[in-house]
């Protein structure tokens, strides 16, 4: 008798800015917490409810998230509209 595949807990990986301009690189959300109307928004309570489980632990208060995108995607449009348009000023 075949076996039944296991069900695979799929995760989306993220790199996350704060506001002190530090980065977190490839920080693991569950993939079955995207989709919806949010998209990727949804991840953002996600990533903050890990960011205050390691504040707790090494006793840092957490730093706010300023953005995130996922890991290996290109940053978002209006970084480059920014950077462009200072630099042409």
């Amino acid at each position: 008798m075949a076996r039944k595949p296991a069900s695979r807990t799929e995760f989306v990986m993220f790199d996350v800015f704060y506001e002190d301009g530090s980065q977190r690189s490839n920080r693991k959300v569950p993939g079955s917490v995207l989709g919806g109307l949010d998209g990727d928004e949804a991840a953002r309570s996600v990533l903050e409810q890990q960011d205050r489980l390691i504040s707790e632990k090494s006793g840092i208060p957490p730093i706010a998230i300023e953005r995130f995108c996922r890991s290996g995607s290109k940053p978002p449009k209006e970084a480059f509209a920014k950077g462009a348009s200072a630099q042409r000023s």
